[in-house]
This record gives structure tokens, sequence and C-alpha cells, in this order.
């Protein structure tokens, strides 16, 4: 018992020593001698487990593992990007491989496993800047704001920022809060306050009359009387003052409910156009079926839908109402594969007409089906009709898929 209690006395006088004459152990790992753990430098790994003896390091091989910083660990596995991401820089000793999954994504890896996959960027919550972006390094680093600074919003970009002073003619009524800026407010406000040598009720913050400020500028004559406001026309300002932030708050208010009911007005016209082309659309197959239904002949409604608009082309492809997602499977095959069998630019350029960002579509071209992609994204949209995919084909001039939307299909069975 002497003897151990003798060793960590000694373990301590050593540390002592150390912090004294500014020697900090980086890795915070003794011996039992008291000895600090070395780390391992970025470039290279721990090569076996720390015991006794101080810490033993070996270089990362090229093109198979890599250690970015300094520590107390093996080096690490490369990583491998996800299928149809291309490759910007490969592993070295100390970095790891590095992917281009775009703009606000960054390459995500389970613990030391190989593969990876892209994932978002996390976000800095409020009180919270962002110490190193997200990107080719790895996911989003944030920090606390600290003293002097703050953030009051969400953000993968900004850092904290400096907090603002107040000037010389405001004084501060909350300080600034790592979530929150200084707040500061005039001093010619005049707080709630007790009257210098009273003790009675507080006073109401008042403003200055034009007859008291001259008055207490050019101090009058003994004698001489200069006529006073009654209080009644002192409170006359402040009345109009309060009419005036009310008046200015109604017609705010008016605005952003005329703003709100315009909006909604809108939403309702647009889901009313909608029901009456779907209304229409039904009621065309309700009569096909009936006239039908007496003469032993089954048609399938789908067929119907496609057959009606293209009888002898008299119809204006543009006025279809059909939507995109109603077609047999059979029929959006077709589609795909037609546009498919031109160059890769065809299905590009449709996503163009049809109103897809650049962006958007790169995403889509990363899938290993872009077509498929980008005609069940655009099918899920609110007026998604057959009208406007032969409007965006016929810009592209692809008359043979437009042939192929309208062209009627074999649904008639007799029975």
């Amino acid at each position: 018992m002497k003897g151990a209690m003798a060793a960590l006395q000694l373990c301590l006088y050593i540390l002592a020593v150390k912090v004294a004459f500014g020697k900090v152990c980086t890795s915070e790992q003794f011996t039992e001698t008291g000895e600090c753990y070395s780390m391992c430098a970025a470039g290279t790994g721990l090569a076996k487990s720390y015991g006794q003896e101080d810490t033993k390091c070996q270089p990362c091989q090229d093109g198979v593992s890599f250690s970015d910083s300094e520590s107390l660990l093996a080096c690490r596995l490369c990583a491998r990007c996800p299928f149809g991401i291309p490759e910007l820089a490969r592993c070295m000793p100390t970095q790891d491989t590095q992917c281009d999954c775009g703009e606000r994504f960054f390459l995500w890896r389970d613990g030391n496993s190989t593969s990876g996959l892209c994932a978002a960027c996390s976000m800095c919550g409020h009180g919270s800047g962002v110490a190193r972006a997200c990107g080719l390094l790895g996911n989003t680093v944030c920090e606390r704001c600290k003293p002097g600074t703050y953030s009051k919003e969400r953000s993968d970009r900004k850092p904290c920022v400096p907090c603002s002073r107040c000037s010389d003619d405001e004084v501060e009524i909350r300080p600034c809060q790592p979530d929150s800026d200084t707040v500061c407010m005039v001093k010619d406000l005049n707080i709630l306050s007790h009257p210098s040598g009273s003790d009675g009720p507080r006073e109401y913050p008042r403003w200055p009359t034009l007859n008291e400020e001259t008055e207490n500028r050019s101090s009058p004559a003994p004698g001489s009387e200069s006529p006073r406001l009654t209080p009644q026309d002192q409170g006359g300002n402040n009345n109009n003052n309060i009419l005036v932030y009310v008046s200015v708050l109604a017609a705010v208010v008016l605005g952003l409910l005329l703003y709100v009911a315009y909006k909604c007005w809108k939403s309702c016209q647009q889901k009313q156009a909608l029901v009456k082309a779907r209304i229409g659309e039904l009621n065309n197959v309700g009569e096909g079926e009936k006239l039908h239904s007496d003469s032993g002949v089954f048609l399938d409604s789908h067929s119907l839908q496609e057959s009606q608009p293209s009888k002898g082309s008299k119809r204006d492809s543009k006025q279809d109402t059909r939507l995109y997602v109603n077609l047999p499977p059979h029929r959006k095959d077709e589609v795909e594969g037609l546009l498919a069998e031109g160059d890769n630019r065809s299905w590009r350029q449709l996503a163009a007409a049809l109103g897809y960002e650049q962006d958007r579509v790169d995403v889509f071209g990363r899938g290993q089906d872009p077509i498929h992609t980008l005609l069940t994204d655009w099918a899920q949209q609110e007026g998604s009709t057959l009208g406007l995919l032969c409007s965006a084909l016929a810009r592209i001039e692809r008359p043979d898929i437009i042939s192929a939307l309208t062209a009627p299909s074999q649904g008639v069975s007799v029975v």
C-alpha cells in the first residue's frame, strides 16, 4: 500500500514539474512512470496498443490507409467513391479519397468502412457558428459562439459574427448572447424611474413640449411670466403620435390580410381548374363505356383515354388534359425507350424544356436510370398533363415520341 502511494506521489510530482515548465501532455495519457505518450503525426498511425512503454507509430500506406491529424489511433483505410460519383483526388497517407458529391454534400463513412455515401451537410443551430465548412474534408464542423460573438440563424456556411456595441447616446438593455445580438435603446426615451429626491410613485415617460424646451434653454428674468400649457395640452402631442402609430400598424395588418386572401384565392383557382380538367376526363371515359355497353364489347378505360384525343389529329396535343401518371405502364416504357435511343442530350433537353434547373438535371444524371427518374419526378407535379409533355417534346424536335403518346392502343376485346 505504501509503495502504491509513493508511486502515485511520484507521478503527480513529475506531472506538476512538466506543467510548471510549460510541457503539457497533448495526448493526456501517461505511462506508469509518469511519461507522456507521444502522439502519432499526420500520415502515421499507432503500430500497437500502448502500455508501459511509449507509443510506436508506423507510416500509412499510400493509396491504402491514411491519417489526417495527430492521434493515438491506427491508420484508417481509404474510402471508395460511391457508384457514379467521380473521384477528385486519390487517397494519400495524409488525406482520404476526395469524391465529387456536389454542393452541400459530403462523403460519409460508417466507422472504418471503405464504402462511403454522399450525405447532406449538417446545419449549425442557433448560438453556434461554422468552424469548418462542409465539403471535401468532411461534414460541417460547428463551434459554440465565444463571448463577444453570436449567431441567430441555422446555417452550414456562416460563422459566428461579432456582437454590436451601443453608441454613446444609447444604453444597453440586454447584453449579447450566443444566439442574439446586443439590444440597445436611446437614452432620451426616459425609462420609468423615481424622480431624484422623491419617494413618491414612478412617473411615466413624457416627451418635453416646445415651450418647456425653450424655457429650459433661456431662463427668463425674475418676475416675468411665460405661458405654460395645461396637462391636457401637453398630452395632445402624445395622443397624436399614438394615433399615427396605430394607423400605420392597421395599414400593415390590412396589407398582410389582403396578401393572404389573394394567395388563397389564387390557390383555389388553380385547384378548381385541375378539378374541372379531371372531371372532363372522367366524363369522356364514361361516355365511351356507355356507347359500348349494349354492343357486347368491353373497352378498356385507359385505351379510351388514349384513343379519343388522337382521332384524325384534329385535336391539338397542347389541349390534352390527361395526366401522364395515368398512362399504362407499357406506354411509359415506350416513351422512355424512345428517349434512350437518342443521344444522351435528349432527356437533358426535355428536362430543360419542362423547366428543370441544371443542378437538378445533374443530380438525375448521377443515377442509374435518369430518364425514368426525370419522368417519374415530373409526373408527381401538379398539372403534369400530356399536352404539356407534347409541347416540350415539340420544342426539342421529337415528333416520334409525340406520335407514340397520341397513338391509339389496342384495348378492345370481345366478350
